[in-house]
Order: C-alpha cells, then structure tokens, then sequence
C-alpha cells in the first residue's frame, strides 16, 4: 500500500486546495479585535450555509480508501479541540487518487476546500474524540456530493510524524 506523507499547512503546497486561518491567534490586518475576511466561503445567491459538527477518533491507522467531491459548492473544516489531517487531491471529473496529498491541520485553523476538491473525513491526531466544524451549504451532503470508494491498488496509508508541525 502507497504511504503518502503529512506535511506541515502552508500557503505554497495548499494553496491549490483552498485557503486557510489560524482562527485562535490571529495576525495582520484588523478593525480592533475583529480579525474580518481571513476565510471567504463562496455560496450560490439565496443558499443557506449549514454547520454541522463531526467527532473524529484516532484510528489505529489512517488508510484512505475512499473520497468525496462537491461539484457546486466549497467546504470548510475547523478542528476545534485537537489537531487533524486532512487528504486532498486536486479538482477532476474522476478521482484521481495517485495525487493525494494530507495535510495537519493545527486545532482553531479554519481550512476551506474549493469546489471540487477530492477529500472525505479529516483523521484526527490525539488519542480520544476531535470535534470539528464543517460548513457547507445546506444538505449538500445529500444534493451535490459524489463519493467514490478506491480499488485496492489505489488505497494509501497517511504517514504522519511529528515533522509535520514544523
């Protein structure tokens, strides 16, 4: 099985796959204490954003065997109480699992993945339950979200080790 590295969340290998806010220490730019437009979440005229919560639990390994896209809307991932991985692979109309990458994604980091984005469930890193956020426009789950499950030749385990925070 193809072992894919975790590597550290910066701008010039994520960029790609959306955008992303240390929403618990925030820098640059402000009105006082409102730290406005870190993260634009980009929804159709009329729709409603839903929030949802997720519990992740720490498995044994972290395979991925499966992804998910979203033809029509973005979606965004904020780890609250724990630090998470997240797998992405770029934009297409099949998947495409041979470039998936994963991510750590520090708790309080609010992450948006751009349409079309292949990803599924973040991997949580601490023993125990992570709660996070996800937004998405409402039941979109159900309306605009394509899952494929991959042949066992594509499945890869997420390597990660503490190198990742840096």
């Amino acid at each position: 099985m193809r072992e894919i590295p975790v590597q550290p969340l910066q701008w010039e290998s994520f960029h790609q796959y959306g955008e992303f806010s240390d929403v618990l220490h925030p820098a640059g730019y402000s009105l006082g204490d409102f730290h406005h437009d870190r993260v634009l979440f980009p929804v159709s005229e009329g729709r409603m954003v839903g929030f949802s919560s997720l519990v992740c639990t720490k498995r044994k390994e972290n395979v991925i065997d499966s992804a998910e896209c979203h033809s029509t809307a973005a979606e965004f991932i904020l780890p609250l109480d724990g630090d998470v991985i997240v797998h992405v692979a770029p934009p297409s109309q099949v998947p495409v699992p041979e470039l998936t990458e994963a991510f750590l994604v520090p708790k309080g980091t609010m992450v948006m993945l751009r349409i079309g984005v292949w990803h599924l469930a973040p991997f949580a890193v601490k023993e125990g339950d992570t709660h996070v956020l996800i937004g998405l426009p409402e039941r979109i789950y159900k309306t605009d979200c394509m899952v494929v499950a991959y042949a066992e030749d594509q499945k890869m385990k997420v390597n990660y080790t503490e190198d990742a925070k840096r």
